[in-house]
């Protein structure tokens, strides 16, 4: 089975992504499904400053190589700057403030926590400055637009699997979410709490976190010995990886079987290994590339959606094999992208 991934996982390598072929894709515009088309290209090489929150996993080097290919396409100039993790908010507003002071054209930033960037967004809106929000989302006033999932119906799309795998039976649900703080955490709590679930479950609260590897397992064996008869488990894509792991080892002690809340490379292996059963995608690179050219669009006054939603996918073992891979992750031998955004 490790074979199998192997062969998935180098699929770009072997048939090379071409930077044209991401569009037209169905994506969900403003509430309607439509088909996107970006830009052919900028009418000059702006200049767009990229925030991320880390670089640790293939989920954001997927950001930030739609981002670096969808600038390239466009002709537009990019830095990319991740912070380190969740737990380093004073770093992402060092780095915003690094840009601004290197006076970006446009700002694409997935945030730390929601509110933490709000006084210098409320400034770069006065100045009509574009902001895009990606991934995770901003409740700041001085968003210009947004692309970017709803974790609420990520968490619904996880948990409609979770109902249909146990074919109705009451079960009880470990939860990991990740970063207290963070957007896409919030929202992910809110379409739990939402589900209609009629009492077929109840959700065990696992703790939080950064989404490190170490301190997801620290969290997840702290579940499982408060609560080792749980049926399912649902977490961050680190909690699933490492939970899934340590369910098979365990022999006897856990019956847990592992959805993970979102899918990054360790979660499709452990998909095709059999230790996770399923996660739903929010086609990362494919928000990262639409973020740029949503940038591009409000730079150049040209008409724009307020938020651009790339369709979820829920991927099994079942449909691992039909899965386009390069809306998740970058090609083979790709890494983590950091750049500083060059000066006028």
């Amino acid at each position: 089975m490790r074979t199998f991934c192997a062969l998935l996982l180098s699929f770009l390598v072997v048939v090379p992504v071409r930077a044209t072929e991401w569009f037209p894709l169905p994506v969900n515009i403003d509430g309607r499904e439509a088909s996107y088309r970006p830009l052919t290209a900028a009418s000059k090489p702006w200049r767009i400053c990229a925030l991320l929150p880390h670089g640790m996993d293939r989920y954001w080097w997927g950001v930030a190589w739609g981002l670096d290919e969808e600038s390239r396409r466009q002709g537009v100039h990019l830095g990319v700057y991740e912070a380190g993790g969740y737990q380093h908010a004073a770093m992402q507003k060092a780095q915003l403030a690094r840009c601004i002071q290197l006076a970006a054209d446009a700002y694409v930033i997935a945030a730390i926590n929601t509110r933490g960037l709000c006084a210098e967004l409320d400034e770069l809106a006065r100045r009509r400055v574009p902001v895009i929000d990606l991934v995770n989302r901003i409740e700041c006033p001085g968003v210009t637009a947004r692309s970017q999932v709803d974790f609420a119906e990520m968490a619904r799309a996880a948990l409609n699997y979770i109902l249909e795998h146990s074919e109705g039976r009451p079960v009880r649900v470990g939860w990991l979410p990740g970063p207290q703080d963070a957007g896409w955490v919030l929202d992910a709590e809110r379409g739990l709490a939402e589900a209609s679930v009629e009492g077929r479950v109840v959700v065990v609260t696992g703790g939080y976190g950064p989404v490190d590897r170490s301190s997801q397992a620290v969290l997840v064996r702290r579940l499982l010995a408060r609560e080792p008869q749980l049926d399912y488990i649902l977490g961050n894509a680190e909690a699933a990886a490492f939970a899934g792991q340590l369910v098979r080892t365990g022999g006897q002690r856990y019956k847990a079987q592992v959805v993970s809340l979102y899918a990054t490379e360790r979660v499709l292996e452990a998909i095709a290994d059999g230790t996770v059963l399923a996660a739903p995608t929010d086609s990362p690179v494919i928000q990262a590339r639409v973020a740029v050219d949503l940038a591009v669009r409000a730079l150049e006054g040209k008409g724009m959606p307020e938020r651009v939603s790339p369709r979820i996918e829920v991927i099994d073992k079942r449909s691992l094999g039909r899965f386009d891979i390069s809306h998740l992750m970058p090609p083979s031998g790709h890494w983590m992208i950091r750049q500083e955004l060059p000066e006028q």
